[in-house]
């Protein structure tokens, strides 16, 4: 059994600060589940391009005000709390963020801990 606590993360190497985003990873590639996940916050007035090409990843947003722009779909969606989406076909997008979002995070592949967005806005595949 796996029992960890946010305040335990918070100011570790797994407490990771991309900018636009802080990414607090509960669940990584290390514990052996078969996905991570991530209690990661958004900062308002933030828009972050995002592909994630070597990942799948599902979204619950808990707190804030934002939206999600899917690239060559043309579609916004709004992001308020009780809203989740699946990027389950790996697409390019705008994440924005009106007020700052606290977002639970799933990523399959699991990540390491160690990724953040490249040039592609993308997480690459990082083998331990």
């Amino acid at each position: 059994m796996i029992v960890k606590n946010l305040e335990d993360i918070l100011g570790t190497e797994d407490d990771v600060d991309g900018g636009n985003w802080v990414s607090r990873r509960l669940l990584l590639k290390k514990d052996g589940m078969g996905f991570s996940l991530h209690d990661t916050i958004i900062k308002e007035g933030t828009e972050t391009y995002i592909w994630y090409k070597n990942h799948l990843e599902a979204v619950y947003c808990v707190e804030g005000e934002g939206e999600i722009e899917v690239l060559g779909e043309g579609k916004i969606y709004p992001i308020k709390p009780g809203t989740m989406y699946a990027l389950d076909g790996h697409e390019k997008h705008y994440l924005r963020a009106k007020k700052q979002m606290r977002m639970v995070c799933v990523f399959n592949p699991p990540v390491t801990g160690k990724e953040v967005h490249d040039e592609e806005g993308t997480y690459p595949i990082i083998e331990d």
